[in-house]
């Protein structure tokens, strides 16, 4: 039969009260502890992961500016299939000749019986005056020339195989142009043999 506790002496209940405060403190260390090991701490929370930074897109490829057209110094209304011949355009450095001419060829308006036809600017490109920058006696190699439509021989004729003049053989001024069309089946390749820088003053008309 147990003793009451009124009949437990003082010092038995003190000791006792003070081994249920140790066991307490004891259990809430160690609670403590494993939580610390455990990582789950709240003083001590794991640090979080740095979320992914999206992928960089890729750089758009610079927008080219639309290249412009090329203008070609030449007659309005010309089909141009080539040029030949001619400097750029220079600034008062006189005749020269046959490097002044150029020649541009384009497609024309073909035959009703369908045979091709070519149209034919001979220019005189130097920059100069008129006084300075006539030019005679212009001969172009032309193969054996010849057109199923006739061709103004006052304009373009053949002399020989493979020289044709220009002009009836008179100047042509700063900026003129003798233009003419003929047919046949293919074009002719035609390109400046010679030219003469004249006085036109002196030039005799045809």
């Amino acid at each position: 039969m147990r003793a009451p506790l009124s009949a437990c002496p003082p010092s038995a209940l003190a000791a006792a009260a003070w081994m249920v405060v140790l066991i307490g403190a004891l259990g809430s260390l160690s609670v403590a502890s494993a939580s610390d090991d455990a990582g789950f701490s709240p003083t001590h929370a794991p640090p979080l992961a740095p979320s992914p930074s999206p992928a960089a897109a890729p750089p758009h490829p610079a927008h080219r500016a639309a290249a412009l057209p090329r203008k070609v110094l030449r007659p309005a209304d010309t089909d141009v299939m080539n040029v030949v011949g001619a400097r750029p355009y220079r600034v008062a450095e006189g005749c020269a000749g046959a490097e002044d001419i150029a020649i541009y060829q384009g497609r024309g308006t073909r035959l009703p019986s369908g045979v091709p036809a070519y149209t034919v600017d001979v220019m005189n490109r130097c920059s100069g005056s008129d006084g300075e920058c006539g030019i005679a006696g212009i001969h172009v190699r032309c193969g054996w020339f010849s057109s199923v439509s006739l061709v103004d021989p006052r304009k373009f004729r053949r002399l020989a195989e493979d020289d044709c003049l220009v002009n009836d053989g008179q100047p042509l001024l700063a900026g003129e142009t003798i233009s003419f069309e003929y047919s046949n089946s293919f074009p002719y390749q035609l390109s400046v043999a010679d030219a003469t820088c004249v006085d036109p003053s002196a030039a005799t008309s045809p």
